[in-house]
């Protein structure tokens, strides 16, 4: 989302997703996808700076590999399966994390 100024001196954020077309008369016009135009006080310029800012923040986002870390799951790389299965069931992975089975069909 962009925030943009409206005439009446407001706050208001788009989704630049939905911007068909930006028009610089004396002042500017945002037209959406549904038709919807809103006048601001903001140039063009400044509009089209902050379009790449936010989509320059997306895709910095999704290329960070870390993000996943609020699943709370760890990522296991390798089963030592020629350890076997213990009395209680579970696995023991390479190191000495324990992964208790989900359901109990997982033993």
């Amino acid at each position: 989302m962009i925030a943009v100024t409206r005439l009446d001196k407001k706050l208001m954020y788009l989704n630049p997703d939905h911007i068909i077309c930006i028009e610089e008369t004396p002042d500017t016009v945002i037209t959406l996808f549904n038709g919807n135009r809103y006048i601001v006080v903001d140039r063009v310029s400044a509009i089209i700076s902050r379009i790449i800012a936010f989509r320059a923040k997306i895709s910095r986002r999704a290329s960070f590999p870390s993000v996943r870390r609020h699943l709370g799951r760890p990522i296991v790389q390798r089963i030592d399966w020629a350890k076997g299965l213990e009395d209680e069931g579970s696995l023991y992975l390479s190191g000495t994390e324990k992964h208790t089975p989900f359901h109990s069909r997982d033993f």
